[in-house]
């Protein structure tokens, strides 16, 4: 089971005043990276986000805003009557204007707006908080939709590397063939005489130089592990990246082995594979 870092989670909250929106939005990284808006009042409680946040989504690029819209009789300004009318007088004597367009003027000026500073209740952030969490469920149930996704397309990657591993396995009694006729003719060729035996000796110790037997195996090895970890019960895609590494230093070597068309065009279309899975791991929690 894996989860996938790009994920949206949002939640709405009414209360008697106002209408809360919480909405998180994420992206791949390799590490938390979190960036959070929200009013000034919640400012406070930022800490505590931070850390429910990294324990929840653990990585990625995550955005976090709290939107707060005033939907009842609830305010926190108040006009700042002496310096408004001191505005105003000040206006008539350089603006011949009517009072309304003078007030519309002045209440812009600084300080024209008291804003007093209340403290969070904590029944309303408690609810808040409700918020928040759901808002992560949401999100959570998002990267786990987009990781079924992806583990699917993993393994059908991962099926088509052990198909075409299948296939060299298949070609490399011929490959080992060709790979002996091709020196026996240099050879003759030369039309020089040659010790057979020692022309043997020297041939198992070349061919033995592009035995590809032990990666072989190395490789439906990784390509089994690989498989075993995405159904695990922990999203690692730090651990997958570890293994689609293993598996390029065995293919890469199988191909600078190969000596043989055949073989290395195999060889092409499992790293062609290879690289897709790993562009797709960089998003993977």
């Amino acid at each position: 089971m894996i989860y996938s870092m790009t994920g949206y989670g949002k939640s709405v909250l009414q209360l008697p005043s106002k209408k809360i929106t919480i909405e998180i939005k994420s992206l791949n990284s390799k590490s938390l990276d979190l960036n959070t808006r929200m009013p000034s009042i919640y400012r406070e409680k930022e800490l505590d986000i931070r850390k429910l946040v990294g324990l929840k989504l653990e990585r990625g690029k995550v955005d976090f805003s709290i939107f707060a819209e005033i939907t009842g009789e609830e305010t926190t300004s108040q006009i700042n009557t002496p310096v408004v009318k001191q505005y105003i007088k000040q206006l008539k004597a350089i603006v011949d204007s009517n009072e309304i367009e003078l007030l519309k003027m002045a209440v812009r000026f600084p300080d024209a707006l008291n804003t007093e500073r209340t403290d969070i209740d904590e029944d309303e952030w408690q609810a808040i908080l409700n918020e928040i969490e759901l808002a992560l469920e949401n999100i959570n149930i998002y990267r786990l939709d987009e990781g079924k996704v992806l583990e699917q397309d993993f393994k059908n990657r991962i099926q088509t590397i052990s198909s075409l591993l299948d296939d060299v396995i298949a070609i490399d009694p011929e490959r080992i063939t060709a790979v002996r006729e091709r020196l026996l003719k240099g050879v003759e060729e030369l039309k020089e005489k040659f010790d057979e035996n020692r022309f043997e000796q020297e041939l198992v110790y070349y061919i033995e130089k592009y035995d590809i037997t032990e990666e072989k195996v190395r490789l439906k090895n990784h390509l089994n592990y690989f498989l075993s970890a995405l159904d695990s019960e922990d999203s690692n895609g730090k651990k997958l990246g570890f293994i689609s590494q293993e598996i390029g230093r065995e293919i890469n070597t199988i191909g600078s082995k190969s000596n043989y068309a055949s073989m290395q065009q195999l060889v092409v279309q499992m790293k062609d594979e290879l690289e897709k899975i790993k562009e797709q791991l960089l998003n993977v929690l």
